[in-house]
């Protein structure tokens, strides 16, 4: 882990074309450790082996709670990425897959062997949860995540500052989501430390996996130079996403995330997300908060 010293920072932009981002000056962090990665497979193999863990992606859906829905259609899964062609529709990128887990990926015929270094994926927010009280620490605030994120570079837009680089992060190049020009060397995630760390010492703190914190989500950070966490989970909504009843705050981006399409590889972008569900692009870290 990597010690991060309190002190003040501009949480959000005002300069951003994305409302939720709005800012709130003077945001006051106490010092706290935060993983230097992404937790990595070989990681959270760990855990399980020692726990016996089950995640929500490897649990069937609740017959009482999905009455309507076929045993077949019940059937452990999660949501895999796959690239699309001009002219499908929107979101049509994402398929539920019957196997997919951290384990296997992108359904139940693929594997992690071989990837012990990279970043675990389709993991849900109760997954993170548990794999942080056996390791004795926590998921971020989101105003940890970000301030750790800049690496003492306030109002930066990028982790490294203001210019945008290809080979910075792992991103998207070309146009998403039809093809990816790689000219960061990755379709997919990477393994972490691949690319360089911030001025903390952090890495992929931009791109590779989204990474969950305990925030619930709504738009612009009000009260958050007050609070560490302001938003009750009653009071979470997104209203691009309304058939959603509670979402949490996801931060850093991913290897999806493309200048022409999401660009939130940024500290100061951020995305809601159902605590329910896991991807082939959201994983996390954890803290340590020191008193």
């Amino acid at each position: 882990m990597v010690l991060i010293p309190s002190g003040n920072f501009t949480i959000g932009s005002e300069l951003s074309n994305y409302p939720e981002e709005r800012s709130a000056s003077d945001v006051t962090v106490d010092r706290f450790c935060i993983d230097r990665t992404e937790v990595t497979n070989a990681q959270f193999a760990k855990f399980v082996q020692a726990t016996q863990y089950v995640t929500v992606a490897e649990r069937p859906l609740s017959k009482e709670q999905f009455p309507n829905l076929s045993e077949e259609e019940r059937s452990p899964g999660s949501l895999v990425f796959q690239m699309t062609k001009p002219g499908e529709q929107f979101l049509s990128w994402w398929h539920w897959t019957t196997g997919a887990s951290w384990k296997h990926p992108f359904g139940a015929e693929s594997t992690i062997a071989g990837k012990d270094n990279y970043p675990v994926v389709h993991i849900a927010y109760e997954d993170a949860v548990a794999y942080a009280k056996w390791a004795g620490k926590e998921l971020p605030t989101e105003t940890q995540w970000e301030y750790a994120a800049r690496g003492g570079l306030d109002r930066a837009t990028y982790t490294w500052g203001n210019q945008y680089s290809a080979t910075k992060a792992n991103t998207w190049q070309g146009m998403f989501p039809f093809f990816n020009t790689q000219v960061d060397r990755y379709v997919g995630t990477a393994p972490v430390g691949s690319f360089p760390p911030n001025s903390y010492g952090l890495y992929d703190m931009a791109g590779n996996v989204w990474e969950w914190t305990t925030d619930w989500y709504r738009v612009g950070h009000s009260g958050k130079a007050h609070q560490i966490n302001p938003t009750a989970q009653h009071e979470s909504s997104d209203a691009n996403k309304l058939e959603e009843p509670v979402l949490h705050v996801i931060k850093g981006g991913s290897y999806l995330c493309a200048p022409n399409y999401c660009s939130r590889f940024r500290p100061a972008a951020r995305e809601s997300q159902a605590p329910d569900t896991g991807t082939t692009h959201i994983g996390f870290r954890l803290v340590k908060n020191l008193k």
